[in-house]
């Protein structure tokens, strides 16, 4: 048995990667506000998701010099399908609708129930591992939304039923969540590629099929950009993370996206907040604080495993190779991981998603 300590910080490249995540798609839901003003709902949810599919489709063919094959299994496909449907269809489709009718600074902040929904799905459908720290935090973040949309400020956030689409798409994108960490140890381009295009080629039909009229080309083009940006390079980062910090602390880290957001909107709208404006945002702050200060170290076993991913050779990649290696580049193959008892930090990546006691 060995045991050993990491401290956790930003310096983890998961955390790293959810930040980064939550800092692009948080930008982008005011942006998106703006380009609402004369066109379809419907339309730009799906112009940012073909944005989405083609940048990261070309991204993948450039870093790769060419076309390669997916690496998804018979298993991951339905995982995706239905992943794309809900958070790639149906969750932009709410958002763009409740945009359309809300307070920009206030939208973003209450897209913060996203973390709320994936954790409490991620524990009590998907089993997976929580502290009293981390359920501590969540419910400071969920309390922030309540006094965000509490119903004397409606009036001035927005109408309730936009306020109820924001919340429906934050529930729907916490399903997708939890159903793409279940693939999350496939390459983070090809999905995110696949739910863009699929999402974005069907949910534009439909737009055109409700009558949504095509912008002007500069408009079309801003939109597919900031769809490359804010969703795909977003929703890769946010696979990376999902593999390497699980569902719920991912989440925690993204919280940050709405703040991002409010502080967004508010110098481009030039919009007041108010006291229960701050009184939210430090809520959601302190339940954030909260999760990213975690630190979670108990001794814990590996049982026998069969993947592949992308990795290096550390503690828990302990492995021959019947290939050439140069012993330092990451590289993607099947390989198994034998039983083994340890302790150390960790958190519910795709190496430990054991139970507790």
């Amino acid at each position: 048995m060995s045991r050993r300590r990491n401290p956790s910080g930003a310096l983890h490249p998961g955390v790293a990667a959810a930040l980064v995540s939550a800092l692009l798609f948080g930008a982008t839901t005011p942006v998106a506000k703006q380009l609402l003003a004369g066109t379809h709902p419907l339309l730009i949810a799906g112009l940012l998701y073909v944005g989405s599919g083609i940048g990261v489709s070309v991204l993948r063919i450039v870093q790769d010099r060419g076309w390669s094959a997916t690496g998804l299994t018979a298993h991951d496909w339905p995982w995706l399908a239905v992943s794309t449907l809900v958070g790639g269809m149906v969750a932009p489709a709410l958002l763009m609708t409740g945009l359309a009718r809300a307070d920009a600074a206030a939208a973003s902040l209450l897209l913060n129930l996203e973390v709320v929904f994936t954790a409490v799905l991620a524990w009590l459908v998907f089993r997976e591992a929580a502290s009293r720290r981390v359920v501590l935090g969540l419910v400071i973040i969920f309390a922030g939304g309540l006094v965000l949309v509490w119903p004397a400020r409606f009036s001035s956030a927005g109408s309730p039923l936009a306020l109820l689409a924001i919340v429906g798409a934050s529930l729907c994108w916490a399903l997708d969540n939890n159903l793409t960490r279940k693939i999350s140890a496939s390459d983070s381009r090809v999905i995110a590629a696949n739910k863009g295009l699929v999402a974005g080629v069907t949910t534009t039909t439909l737009a055109f099929g409700l009558g949504a009229a095509l912008p002007p080309l500069p408009h079309v083009l801003g939109t597919l950009l900031i769809g490359f940006l804010g969703y795909g390079l977003s929703l890769m980062l946010f696979i990376v993370a999902l593999r390497q910090l699980g569902t719920a602390r991912t989440s925690a880290y993204f919280a940050m996206a709405p703040f991002i957001g409010a502080g967004v909107a508010l110098l481009l709208y030039g919009q007041s907040s108010g006291g229960a404006f701050w009184l939210a945002a430090l809520c959601m702050g302190l339940g954030v604080w909260l999760h990213v200060t975690e630190d979670h170290d108990h001794e814990h076993v590996h049982e026998p495993l069969l993947h592949s991913h992308s990795h290096t050779h550390d503690e828990h990649h302990q492995h021959e190779h019947d290939f050439d290696w140069d012993g330092l580049k990451p590289h993607t193959h099947e390989h198994h991981h034998g039983w083994l008892r340890h302790g150390h930090t960790h958190f519910p990546d795709i190496h430990h998603r054991h139970g507790h006691g």
